[in-house]
């Protein structure tokens, strides 16, 4: 691949600012496969314009060199790019969390990740689509978080002195004894309809987030459907009993929890929504969605692995 064919979009603060030393070792890799061109983020949503910005003058393949945000938005770039001008996506996991690279069976040392990027074939993966009340949309590559988990994405950014897995799970406890909502929610699928108060709810590509937890076992990037799982409201002690059934992913066998499979959900909420979507917080803490819609755009992206 020609030195214009490759865009390594890199976000330096990846990891609490550790993605930056990293970049210092993956340069030499990436000259020894022939070069690429280099752009840092330096604003949220920066590297979705990065993304798009490269699709449109031509480059073949995009490298995210960061986290599951990162990921998350330069997809949302490479989308907005007609199927026959995307270009190929390369993965280089320098995160926290690392859940889509996992799933797409990136190696999570970002050496060999980024080796695997040059050398490896381009499979095609699902992506999701969600669209709110207002009309707003977003592509997502994992998962979609309602609830729950979200509160523990946006508790996990005040952590600043611990890693990774271990950051979510103080959050998970925090969330658990701090914050217990449930909303009534009205859930219509392609094959079903319910209503019940839900703790959360996940739409699910990838099977696993918050670094380890395994939230939809059986969810596959390439198998035309997505999942979801739900949690019915229940107490806090039942909480904890669940927590390390979801890090195992055997929380399916409890009564409290329904999994199922769908292409398009429609979820209303009688609350205002706090929304994740792959990590990243889609709505927080004042504001108002309390209507999305979630669809499977199938084999829309190629990723290199």
């Amino acid at each position: 691949m020609g030195a214009h064919r490759v865009k390594v979009i890199l976000n330096p603060r990846a990891d609490l600012g550790r993605a930056w030393q990293a970049a210092t070792y993956l340069r030499p890799i990436v000259e020894e496969f022939g070069g690429a061109d280099w752009s840092g983020t330096v604003f949220p949503k920066h590297a979705t314009e990065l993304a798009y910005q490269a699709a449109m003058e031509g480059y073949e393949l995009v490298i995210s060199a960061g986290g599951d945000g990162t990921v998350h938005e330069v997809i949302n770039g490479l989308m907005q790019v007609p199927l026959e001008h995307r270009p190929r996506l390369g993965i280089v996991p320098l995160g926290s969390g690392n859940d889509f690279s996992n799933a797409v069976g990136i190696d999570h040392r970002p050496n060999c990740a980024l080796r695997q990027v040059f050398t490896g074939r381009a499979h095609r993966v699902d992506i999701g689509r969600l669209t709110d009340g207002q009309g707003r949309e977003e592509y997502w590559d994992n998962t979609v978080g309602i609830g729950f988990d979200t509160t523990v994405t946006i508790r996990s950014r005040r952590f600043k002195l611990v890693r990774g897995f271990l950051i979510y799970l103080l959050a998970v406890v925090q969330t658990i004894i701090l914050n217990h909502e449930a909303p009534d929610m009205q859930i219509e699928t392609d094959c079903e309809s319910w209503h019940e108060k839900l703790l959360m709810l996940v739409a699910c590509n990838g099977g696993r987030e918050g670094g380890g937890f395994k939230v939809s076992p059986d969810a596959v990037l390439d198998d035309g459907v997505l999942n979801y799982a739900a949690i019915r409201h229940v107490s806090r002690p039942m909480m904890f009993r669940l927590l390390p059934e979801v890090m195992g992913g055997t929380h399916g066998r409890f009564r409290q929890v329904r999994m199922g499979q769908f292409l398009k959900m429609k979820v209303k909420s009688s609350l205002p929504m706090l929304i994740h979507t792959d990590g990243e917080i889609y709505s927080g803490f004042g504001m108002d969605i309390r209507q999305i819609s979630l669809e499977i755009l199938p084999a829309s992206l190629e990723i290199v692995r």
